[in-house]
C-alpha cells in the first residue's frame, strides 16, 4: 500500500492495552483545534508556465487503483506535513507565507493538476492547470507555547476528508500565527499528486522559499512529460520486462500469504498497532553492518519470514513499496512514483545451507494449504539475509510498470489457478534514509535488553476498509524505531497485531545480540513474543 500516512513531528501513538478498543481510547480523530471556529481563510492567486493533459503516470494509476478500492475511506491516503517557522531565523509575516506558497505552486505542476474522469468507462487522465488560486487556512494560536498543537489539530481536522478529486487542487494549505508571526505552515496533499518522499520535498522548498525567497533550480521533468515518455513504445517495453518478473515471482510463492480468515472480524474491522523501540533501531543497525545488507532488508525479510512462518508457508511474497527515484531527473519532481515491488523468498532454499532431512514440500502456487510448519527448514534468521538481498534488489528493479497491464497480468492467473492471487501482504519503509549507525562497539545483549524496557506499543487507529490484509509500515520517533501493522481482524485479530510486531523486535534484537532464532522457531516466536510486556 503505498505511502499515505499522516505524520506529525512529535506526535506519538497513544499506548492502549491490547485488548481495549481503540475507539474507546480517545485516540482517533482528537481534539478540536481552539483556532477552529476563528479561522480566516485568504485566496493566493498563483501564475505557472503552462497548461497541458496527459494520460496518468504509471504511479499515480496505481494509488488511483488503491483509492477507489478504498473509498470511501481515501482519505486514509492522504499525506500530511507541519513546517515549524518560529524555532529559528527571523520571525515569519503572513504576507511571506502566503507569497513562498504562491511560488510553490508555481514551481511544482503536480500542485495545479487534477484528475479528469472520462464521461464513460475508461483510465482518467491528468488535467494541469496553468493559473488559480489556492484558499489558505489561517488559525490564530494562543501563544508561542500552544501553536504546535494548535498546528497538530488543525493538521488533522484537514487530512480527515477525502479529497474532490477532479475538482479540488491537491494540495490543503493552512497556516498557524501567533500575534504577528507565523509558527506553522500544514500542508495536507493527495496521493495523486505526491507520495512520501515528494511530500519532503514539498517542505523542503517551502522552508527555502520563506526564508530565502528561492528554491533554486527547478525539478527536471514533470508529470506530464513522465506520463508520456511511460506510455511511448519504450515505457511500455520497460513495463512488459518488469512484468516478467512479477508472474515468475507470483508462479514461485502462494496465491496469498493469508489464505483463511481465523476470527470474527472486529467492527471497525481493520486495527493499527504500533511498537516504538529503540532497541529495534539499534539492532536493525547492527545487523546489517554485520551483514552487509541494508537496515530496510533486515526489516522486510523479518516480516516476510514472520509472516510465513504464522501461515505455514515455506515461501514469502511480500509487496515492499518502491521509491522509483534513482533516475537523476526523478529526484527531485514532486509527483507520486513509488509503485509496489514484488519480493519473494524462500524460506528453504537460503543460500549455502543444508536441508534437513524429509522430502521438500511443494513451493508456490502448488504449496499444500493450511497453516503447518514447512519441512526443509533449515538455519537461522540471519542466514536468510544473503538471499534476501538479493531478492529485494529484483524488486526494485522491477517495480516500474503499468497497473492497468498489472491488474490484467493478476486476473490472468487468478482465472488459470481458480483461486485469487495475491500476496495482499505490504512493507512500506517511509524513511527517506536510513540513519548511520553510531561509530564503536555494537550494543551488547545487555545494552539491547535494557533498551527494551523503553519499547512501547498500542493500538493508535481503526478503518472500516483497506485494501490489503496486512500493512506494515516503518518511520523514525527519535532515537526509536515505530512500526505499525495495519491488518484485517478477520485474518490478523489484535492479539496477532501484537504478536507480529513484538516478534519482529525478539527476532532482530535477538539476532543484533548473537543469537539469531532457528527458521524452525518462527512460529513459537510468534506464540509467546510480547509475553508480560505492556
Amino acid at each position: 500500500m503505498p505511502e499515505g500516512t499522516v505524520t506529525v513531528a512529535g506526535r506519538r501513538a497513544a499506548t492502549v492495552p491490547a485488548d481495549t478498543e481503540p475507539e474507546k481510547a480517545g485516540v482517533p480523530g482528537g481534539p478540536v483545534p481552539s483556532g477552529a471556529c476563528s479561522d480566516t481563510r485568504r485566496d493566493v492567486a498563483f501564475q505557472g508556465e503552462r497548461s497541458g493533459r496527459a494520460p496518468l503516470t504509471w504511479g499515480q494509476r496505481a494509488i488511483w487503483h488503491a483509492i477507489r478500492r478504498t473509498a470511501p475511506n481515501d482519505h486514509y491516503f492522504n499525506i500530511g506535513r507541519v513546517l515549524p517557522l518560529a524555532d529559528r531565523g527571523r520571525p515569519v509575516t503572513v504576507p511571506e507565507a502566503l507569497k513562498a506558497l504562491e511560488h510553490l505552486m508555481e514551481r511544482h505542476e503536480s500542485l495545479r493538476t487534477r484528475l479528469l474522469l472520462p464521461p464513460q468507462d475508461g483510465e482518467p487522465a491528468q488535467s494541469l492547470t496553468d493559473a488559480g488560486t489556492l484558499t489558505v487556512t489561517i488559525t490564530r494560536a494562543a501563544g508561542l507555547p500552544e501553536a504546535a498543537a494548535e498546528a497538530d489539530a488543525l493538521l488533522g481536522r484537514l487530512s480527515a476528508t477525502r479529497f474532490d478529486y477532479p475538482a479540488e487542487w491537491p494540495v490543503r494549505a493552512a497556516l498557524v500565527t501567533a500575534g504577528d508571526r507565523v509558527t506553522h505552515a500544514v500542508l495536507v496533499l493527495c496521493h495523486l499528486a505526491a507520495d512520501g518522499h515528494a511530500a519532503e520535498i514539498l517542505v523542503r522548498d517551502l522552508r527555502l522559499l520563506v526564508r530565502r525567497g528561492s528554491a533554486g533550480r527547478p525539478p527536471a521533468t514533470t508529470p506530464l512529460d513522465l506520463a508520456r515518455d511511460q506510455h511511448a513504445a519504450a515505457g511500455r517495453r520497460r513495463g512488459a520486462a518488469a512484468l516478467a518478473h512479477w508472474e515468475a515471482g507470483y508462479r514461485a510463492a502462494p496465491p496469498t500469504m493469508f489464505p483463511d480468515p481465523c476470527a470474527e472480524p472486529r467492527t471497525p474491522r481493520f486495527w493499527t498497532g504500533r511498537l516504538v523501540s529503540p532497541a529495534l533501531a539499534r539492532a536493525v543497525g547492527t545487523v546489517a553492518a554485520a551483514h552487509r545488507v541494508s537496515g530496510s532488508t533486515v526489516l522486510l525479510t523479518a516480516s516476510a519470514a514472520l509472516v510465513a512462518a504464522g501461515e505455514g508457508h515455506r515461501t514469502a511474497a511480500v509487496l515492499p513499496i518502491v521509491g522509483n527515484r534513482t533516475a537523476g531527473a526523478l529526484r527531485d519532481l514532486v509527483s507520486t512514483l513509488s509503485q509496489d515491488g514484488l519480493f519473494v523468498l524462500d524460506l528453504v532454499e537460503t543460500a549455502d545451507l543444508p536441508e534437513t532431512g524429509g522430502p521438500k514440500e511443494p513451493s508456490g502456487l502448488a504449496e499444500s494449504p493450511g497453516p503447518r510448519q514447512p519441512s526443509g527448514l533449515a538455519g537461522t534468521f540471519t542466514d536468510l539475509l544473503p538471499a534476501a538481498y538479493r531478492a529485494a534488489l529484483r524488486a526494485y528493479r522491477a517495480a516500474v510498470y503499468d497497473p492497468v497491464e498489472w491488474d490484467a497480468l493478476g486476473e490472468r492467473l487468478s482465472a488459470e489457478y481458480g483461486t485469487d492471487v495475491h500476496p495482499y501482504c505490504c512493507f512500506n519503509d517511509m524513511r527517506l534514509v536510513e540513519r548511520a549507525r553510531p561509530e564503536g562497539p555494537s550494543a551488547t545483549a545487555t545494552e539491547l535488553a535494557e533498551a527494551r524496557r523503553r519499547t512501547t506499543f498500542g493500538f493508535p487507529a481503526t478503518q472500516d476498509r483497506v485494501a490489503c490484509r496486512y500493512c506494515l509500515h516503518v518511520t523514525e520517533e527519535g532515537d526509536a524505531l515505530a512500526v505499525s501493522l495495519t491488518a484485517d481482524t478477520a485474518y490478523l485479530p489484535p492479539e496477532a497485531i501484537r504478536a507480529h510486531l513484538y516478534a519482529m523486535e525478539e527476532l532482530i534484537v535477538a539476532s543484533a545480540a548473537g543469537a539469531p532464532p532457528p527458521l524452525t522457531e518462527l512460529r513459537t516466536l510468534l506464540e509467546t513474543a510480547g509475553g508480560g510486556r505492556p
